[in-house]
C-alpha cells in the first residue's frame, strides 16, 4: 500500500463496513537517527543590559495593567454612584409626587367636608324657618278662634 520513512502500512482484507490497515513501525535505522535529530538554536550570551531591559519592561507592563485596573475600578464606582444618584433622585421624586397627591386629596376631601357641612347648615335653616312658619301659623290660629 504505501510504505514511509518509519512506518509500513499494509492492507489487510476488506471488511463491510470499510477498510482495514495493518500499521507496523519499523526499527530507527542509523542512518535515519542523523536525520531525525533537531539541533536546539545556539544559545546567545545574556548581557546585563539586556536583563535590565527586560526587568523594566515587565515593570512597566505590570504598572499598565495595575493602572487599567484602577481605572476600570474607579468607572465602576463612578457607575455605581451614578446609578445611586439616579436611585436617590427617583425615590425623591416619587415621594415628592406621592405627597403632592396626598395633599390634593386632602384639600379634595376637605373641600367636599365643606361643601357637604354647607348644605347641611342650609338644609337645617331652610328646616328652621319652616318651622318659624309653622309656629307663627299656629299661633296666629290660637287667636283668630279666641
Amino acid at each position: 500500500m504505501g510504505d514511509f520513512e518509519d512506518l509500513d502500512i499494509k492492507p489487510i482484507n476488506k471488511r463491510a463496513s470499510g477498510q482495514a490497515f495493518e500499521v507496523i513501525l519499523k526499527t530507527p535505522s542509523p542512518v535515519s537517527d542523523a536525520a531525525h535529530c533537531i539541533t536546539s538554536p545556539p544559545k546567545r550570551d545574556i548581557s546585563l543590559d539586556d536583563i535590565q531591559k527586560k526587568l523594566e519592561a515587565a515593570e512597566d507592563r505590570r504598572r499598565s495593567q495595575e493602572a487599567q485596573v484602577l481605572r476600570a475600578l474607579a468607572e465602576k464606582r463612578e457607575h455605581e454612584r451614578d446609578v445611586l444618584m439616579k436611585a436617590m433622585e427617583e425615590n425623591s421624586n416619587f415621594s415628592r409626587m406621592a405627597e403632592e397627591k396626598l395633599l390634593m386629596k386632602m384639600e379634595q376631601s376637605e373641600e367636599n367636608r365643606q361643601t357637604y357641612l354647607a348644605a347641611l347648615m342650609e338644609r337645617l335653616q331652610e328646616k328652621e324657618k319652616h318651622a318659624q312658619e309653622v309656629r307663627k301659623n299656629k299661633q296666629l290660629r290660637e287667636e283668630i278662634p279666641a
